[in-house]
């Protein structure tokens, strides 16, 4: 009896050690992810070599149950944070994880607009549609459509930029039906959608999807950017660094492995990222020499002052580079003596 009671409380004990794996709790956990060099991602049609290595850096985010929650709590360089700061109001796991692989994207767009444009080359743009970013509930999209869809045409009609679409739709009354063309995992399907006003704004009436262009960069040479399922914008400088060094005779590397994070906007400007501490771990234990942060123009808590307090912490001999703009991260390399 005594020995079936051991046996009950053993398997018992199993599926509640099992159990905590698969049950999520409200939280989120981050933590060091990796440094990866740029090289292999990136490519330009007979584009220069490097001596040394452009680095993008992550971070592992995932969604916590019991033991990586615990694991949080008592390992430095852990963050845990709440559903609600990590995801919109509504917005689903698939709609975040499609968010941030379209920010990719428009990181990526822009990283190239930078670096062709610095270095004299012709920029163009074709238009493709629209994705859908997110499916507001309640509203007519709602079990139509999905985040990740790509739409192409309204009514039969292809429209230049997301603005004319908008405007489109706008100009039509609640209860009006629209034929939605869209692209689903390479399959072409049709949706009619009636329109309804927004809660928020009675006035104005739409199908209810948060939407971002779907545009392609022309540019000659050609460039590939490889980058699968690794999302959010973070990447841009360096992007930005590897394809504009590929771009050019001068090795801003000068043989240095050069890691990095911030977002690039059109303009050059460089913003700030989440994580900044778990990426100079990322980054030191890949073996970088300089680190570029964004340095928000000096603000108190910016990347670049946090990032230097990591590295004083973990006694890094990694060099930690304040950088506001992209140009100012090519005068900082193009004046590194070479290794």
């Amino acid at each position: 009896m005594r020995k079936r009671i051991y046996i009950g409380s053993f398997v018992l004990l199993i599926f509640i050690l099992i159990g905590g794996m698969y049950y999520s709790l409200p939280y989120y956990v981050s933590k060091p992810g990796m440094a990866k060099e740029l090289a292999p991602i990136i490519s330009v049609e007979n584009g220069y070599k490097d001596e040394g290595n452009f680095m993008l850096t992550t971070v592992r985010m995932g969604r916590a149950n019991i033991y990586s929650y615990l694991e949080a709590k008592i390992r430095r360089y852990e963050e845990i944070y709440p559903v609600d700061l990590i995801l919109n109001k509504k917005e689903t796991e698939d709609e975040y994880n499609a968010r941030q692989l379209h920010l990719m994207a428009g990181s990526k767009l822009n990283a190239i607009e930078v670096a062709y444009r610095k270095a004299k080359l012709p920029v163009h743009y074709k238009y493709k549609g629209i994705y859908v970013m997110q499916v507001l509930p309640g509203m007519p999209a709602e079990g139509k459509l999905q985040a990740g869809d790509r739409i192409y045409k309204v009514d039969g009609h292809e429209f230049s930029s997301s603005e004319k679409f908008i405007d489109y739709v706008g100009k039509k009354r609640a209860g009006e039906e629209i034929t939605v063309t869209f692209l689903r995992n390479k399959e072409v399907k049709t949706a009619k959608v009636d329109l309804q006003p927004f809660k928020e704004d009675p006035k104005k009436v739409g199908i209810g999807i948060s939407l971002v262009d779907d545009k392609e960069i022309k540019v000659n040479p050609n460039v590939k950017v490889r980058t699968d399922e690794i999302g959010g914008p973070s990447a841009g400088l360096m992007f930005s660094l590897e394809i504009y060094n590929q771009l050019t005779k001068e090795d801003l590397t000068k043989g240095y492995q050069i890691a990095g994070t911030g977002t690039i906007d059109v303009d050059g400007t460089v913003g700030p990222i989440g994580g900044i501490e778990q990426k100079i771990v990322a980054a030191d234990k890949a073996g970088a020499e300089i680190f570029l942060a964004p340095n928000e123009k000096g603000a108190k808590d910016s990347n670049y002052k946090a990032a230097v307090k990591t590295a004083r912490d973990i006694h890094t001999k990694m060099k930690i580079i304040p950088i506001d703009s992209f140009d100012q991260a090519v005068d900082y390399l193009e004046k590194l003596p070479e290794k």
